[in-house]
This record gives structure tokens, C-alpha cells and sequence, in this order.
């Protein structure tokens, strides 16, 4: 059974093998900035199997009024096509309400996805890269 939290107190290292185990590009051996994205995010619901084992997270900066940017939407591989990614997005869309819009960077390799779960492409969006 899944379960989904967003009051639960992360851990670096859950969130890292959640990042590892997903495929998603983030720095998950770095277990110290790991906990500084976790800690300084607006919103983060977890989607756990059982208890102990998270397997999914959608990290979101927001200010609840207008505007949420989806810094992170990742599913452990083992669970991906179950619809834990959609439950998270509609669990952050819930939180948010309807005057929000939710706002993300896809990685190349989800550029498909995100049409099948109610994201809009638009060709509007500007980047200053990270340095590392």
C-alpha cells in the first residue's frame, strides 16, 4: 500500500535514495545540500510504501498565492507507471488551490510525461544555470 505525507520530517538520506533509485540528475551523494533543499522548500509530499520506505517526492518553492515551481517530482523506478507522480501533483495542486499555477524544468527524458498529467508546454521559460 502507498501512502502520501506532507508533514513528515525528511531525511537527506531517504530523499537521496529516492533521487538515486528514480534516475533523476540531482546531487543525492551530496547528503549535506540534499537536506538544505529539503529544509528550505515550501512544500514536500512524500509517497512512502508502508512506513519505512519512501519511494516518491514532489519538493515545491511557492508562495501559495500565485505562483509554485516544482523543483523536484521523482518516483523510485521500481514504482514508476503505478500513478504515484500524478498523486503527487495532485496532492501538491490540492495544497495549493486554484488561484496557484505550478511551474517546472523538465529533465529531456520527462519532456513526454508531464502532457499526461495535466502540464502545458510552453516555449516562455528562461534558466540561469547552476554552476555545479
Amino acid at each position: 500500500m502507498i501512502t502520501y505525507t506532507n508533514d513528515k520530517k525528511l531525511q537527506a538520506v531517504d530523499v537521496a535514495q529516492v533521487f538515486r533509485n528514480s534516475g533523476i540528475k540531482r546531487p543525492y551523494e551530496d547528503l549535506e545540500r540534499i537536506q538544505r533543499m529539503i529544509d528550505h522548500s515550501d512544500l514536500v509530499i512524500s509517497a512512502w510504501a508502508g512506513n519505512s520506505k519512501m519511494i516518491g517526492l514532489a519538493r515545491a518553492v511557492t508562495d501559495y498565492a500565485y505562483c509554485c515551481y516544482l523543483s523536484d517530482l521523482a518516483v523510485d523506478k521500481v514504482y514508476q507507471n503505478q500513478g504515484i507522480g500524478k498523486e503527487l501533483v495532485r496532492r501538491l495542486q490540492l495544497e495549493l488551490g486554484e488561484e496557484c499555477s505550478i511551474v517546472l524544468v523538465s529533465a529531456p527524458g520527462a519532456v513526454e510525461y508531464y502532457p499526461h498529467i495535466g502540464f502545458e508546454s510552453t516555449d516562455k521559460a528562461f534558466i540561469i544555470p547552476r554552476k555545479r
